[in-house]
């Protein structure tokens, strides 16, 4: 499959382990999950400007869709690309794709949907228009 027609300005490189392997000898779905994770994180830092405090996020994945188009094995060079692609008023929405850099197939894709979240509440919270700002200049 070919890369999805998105504009991307974030990616980060991912190093596959002789771990992340199944019998099979691809990486485990679970372990792809783990790179989405990295490049979500990157992404998340590039655009706010600063390494996260993990007690100051105030956003949670409440919805994770992922499919796999090609195994990813531990000779691959791989990379993962995020995007932003919407806001509501209390969530955002993500998408991004694992990629072979030698020849360009997309293995993987990714739609998260994460809300904001109140530590103190334990609820859902709306999303600063700030924050929201930050995000869609970024993206511009």
């Amino acid at each position: 499959m070919e890369g999805i027609k998105h504009k991307f300005k974030h990616s980060v490189s991912i190093q596959i382990r002789f771990s992340d392997i199944d019998p099979l000898n691809h990486v485990n779905n679970s372990i792809i999950a783990q790179y989405y994770d990295i490049g979500r994180v990157g992404y998340l830092q590039k655009v706010l400007g600063y390494d996260l405090e993990w007690s100051d996020v105030s956003v949670v994945i409440v919805n994770l869709n992922t499919n796999f188009f090609a195994p990813i094995t531990i000779g691959d060079d791989i990379f993962v690309e995020t995007k932003l692609i919407g806001f509501g008023n209390k969530s955002m929405r993500t998408f991004q794709q694992i990629i072979d850099k030698n020849s360009n197939v997309v293995k993987s894709t990714c739609e998260t949907i994460m809300s904001g979240f109140d530590k103190t509440t334990n609820q859902s919270s709306t999303i600063p228009d700030e924050i929201k700002k930050t995000f869609l200049d970024f993206e511009k």
